[in-house]
């Protein structure tokens, strides 16, 4: 199958439903939030940033780039950075000692965030499972597993505390089918879907885990997939309209769902 058919497929088989509709958990209208976001720098993760502050909500923000969250800096914070409500930090989610950092700095400046999107991600280059490299293979499991399960070690003990708060683990179509030459993403998005069923049963009443799939968008990870023909797809920031609203509608009652923007 062509990368573009298997994008189409991947679309025909996607939920577009939006959850705008729900009560509950402060919904789009409700007062600001403090929203962190792990690999803000780019794509979905800045797109998603710039939505949620347009909608006067509080960034928290990490990345490995520094350069970039520079530039997303000045892109949230236009005039004085002192007096902006969003916090950026440079945070290697690979790394429990980084993310441990983040969660002291966040606690120390921000207090416990509302909600969490865990969007940092990579994808192997398209290759045979034989033909991965042992390093892009660890690279891929390292970041979309292993970096949810730092940021969840170091962040949920104190929502709990609060009984209160609603976490967002990027999933993919993906993490629900399979795919030639992407095999160590495909089982990353997997772990991610069973992690996230795992974790919502160990929640208090009032919280959530879901998994969301994003839907198919134009970003450097699908164009390193499908190349040209990833401008067919919509552009992040189409994309983060719909899943801000998403995302700030989730309740309690959505524990443990995977969903699709």
């Amino acid at each position: 199958m062509t990368a573009t058919a298997t994008a189409t497929a991947m679309a025909a088989n996607t939920s577009w439903n939006l959850l705008t509709s729900r009560g509950g958990g402060g919904g789009g209208g409700g007062g600001g939030r403090t929203v962190l976001i792990t690999g803000v720098s780019k794509g979905l993760g800045q797109a998603l940033a710039l939505e949620l502050a347009k909608r006067g909500h509080s960034i928290i923000g990490c990345s490995r780039s520094q350069d970039k969250l520079d530039s997303l800096r000045s892109l949230l914070s236009p005039s004085d950075a002192a007096d902006s409500p969003h916090l950026l930090l440079n945070v290697d989610v690979r790394s429990n000692s980084s993310v441990e950092e983040l969660a002291r700095a966040v606690m120390d400046k921000k207090g416990v965030p509302d909600i969490i999107v865990n969007n940092a991600g990579t994808i192997n280059k398209n290759n045979k499972i034989w033909e991965v490299p042992v390093d892009e293979f660890d690279a891929v499991i390292d970041t979309n597993v292993k970096g949810i399960a730092n940021m969840l070690r170091h962040f949920l003990p104190p929502m709990i505390q609060r009984k209160h708060g609603i976490v967002v683990n990027m999933s993919s179509g993906w993490g629900r089918s399979g795919a030639a030459l992407v095999a160590p993403y495909c089982a990353s998005k997997w772990a991610v879907e069973g992690l996230t069923k795992s974790v919502a049963k160990e929640l208090p009443d009032g919280m959530a885990v879901v998994a969301l799939n994003p839907g198919v968008i134009n970003t450097d990870m699908l164009t390193s997939c499908f190349g040209n023909s990833a401008s067919l797809y919509q552009a992040p920031d189409a994309w983060a309209v719909k899943a801000a609203a998403m995302i700030l509608n989730l309740t309690g009652a959505d524990n443990g769902a995977s969903l699709t923007v």
